[in-house]
């Protein structure tokens, strides 16, 4: 059979799944069920994308704002917190915050402006210009801030962050200063006690602080990396990566995720005689060009994945063939050269020109993005992702 289609990618729908439930069997059988319903059969290198949210709630991968608070204690004591670059978000940041004050007599909140790490806005860089600051060497109050900019909402949530982040702290009886300052070493004149809550910049941050006399210096990937009288954990990202559950938790970051990724494999070997390949996803990697957000608040994009998904893509650019290599062939012999060559094509191809605009990315990161788009975030009620094709190329035209 002429093959037409090249790569696809299908949310699969799944029953909605609580703790203790057992994942992989649920995977297993809702991608045999969907290819028996839907006519696609099972081929090697599919992928089955699976993501963090349903792997964390099977193993009830929870914690109170209680536990925060206690590991907040046990770590700064009664001492003045430095809560510094946490990220503009009710849902990754709002119930941490809760905990955090919880555990606090004073806490110093410093955010970074004209955006946080994610790209949300607290001002944008032409009322930075019009009033003539400069975010990387001036710090401002918040006083000071309200002043020159008045009361700012996010354009998508229309939350005034800055209060909304007081307001929390507050309500646990929590003195609470607000400055905004991009230099880590800012809180340092305020306080030697630092939270860091910055994310793919953090370990800079912590290294940062702790050369220049910081002296109880722990990020978010540092809270919650042991259970607290039974909590949930996370020994890897800590606090990182997790969502609001309700008003009182958070739902952490999956852990031990290795396993459930080679099980789900294997048992598909065992199943159907295939080899897929399997991967557990957070957020994708992508970058929104009109909000400007770049999508990654988790730590990672994929916690774990097989052998498979390991590396980047080697591919070459067939535009670049047709009009230089091959510039004066047409039709099928056109076609044939391309086959050949792509055929013949070596292992690495990242400094040769006929590569020049494919994407040098990790696979995980390519795929988690693909697979993040296709699920969404809200009631699609498709966890899982079924891809097909990704790892063909043009030379592949039967089944």
């Amino acid at each position: 059979m002429e093959r037409i289609v090249g790569t696809v990618s299908r949310g699969v729908r799944a029953p909605i799944m609580k703790e203790g439930d057992d994942i992989v069997k649920i995977v297993v059988n809702t991608i045999l069920k969907a290819s028996e319903i839907e006519g696609f059969t099972i081929n090697d290198k599919d992928i089955i994308s699976i993501t963090e949210s349903v792997v964390a709630r099977t193993q009830g991968n929870y914690a109170s704002i209680s536990d925060i608070s206690k590991d907040i204690v046990s770590k700064f004591g009664e001492d003045t917190i430095g809560v510094i670059f946490p990220i503009l978000s009710r849902n990754r940041f709002g119930t941490c915050l809760h905990g955090i004050a919880k555990g606090s007599k004073k806490i110093i909140l410093m955010l970074q402006y004209p955006s946080d790490e994610v790209g949300n806005p607290l001002v944008s860089l032409d009322e930075l210009d019009e009033k003539g600051i400069n975010p990387w060497t001036d710090t401002l109050t918040e006083k000071e801030f309200r002043k020159l900019f008045g009361y700012k909402k996010h354009p998508f949530t229309n939350i005034d962050y800055i209060y909304y982040y007081k307001k929390i702290v507050e309500s646990h009886g929590t003195e609470c200063q607000i400055i905004f300052s991009n230099n880590p070493k800012t809180i340092l004149d305020y306080t030697k006690s630092v939270l860091v809550c910055d994310i793919h910049s953090r370990f800079r941050t912590k290294k940062i602080l702790k050369e220049n006399g910081g002296e109880k210096i722990y990020g978010l990937d540092d809270i919650l990396t042991t259970s607290i009288n039974g909590s949930g954990y996370n020994d890897a990202y800590g606090l990182l990566g997790s969502n609001m559950a309700t008003e009182e938790k958070v739902k952490l970051f999956p852990r031990d995720c290795q396993s459930i990724v080679d099980e789900i494999q294997s048992r598909f070997e065992e199943k159907t005689g295939k080899t897929v390949e399997v991967m557990i996803y957070g957020d994708g990697a992508f970058k929104d060009p009109i909000g400007k957000i770049w999508e990654l608040a988790d730590p990672i994009v994929s916690p774990a994945y097989t052998k498979g998904l390991e590396g980047t893509p080697n591919e070459i650019k067939l535009k670049y063939l047709a009009d230089n290599n091959f510039a004066d062939l047409k039709g099928e012999e056109l076609e044939k050269a391309i086959f050949e060559y792509i055929d013949n094509k070596e292992s690495t191809f990242i400094d040769n020109t006929e590569a020049l605009g494919t994407t040098p990315r990790k696979l995980t990161d390519l795929i988690g993005s693909l697979s993040d788009l296709t699920s969404g975030s809200g009631d699609k009620g498709t966890p899982i992702v079924y891809i097909q094709g990704y790892f063909d190329n043009y030379i592949r035209q039967v089944y």
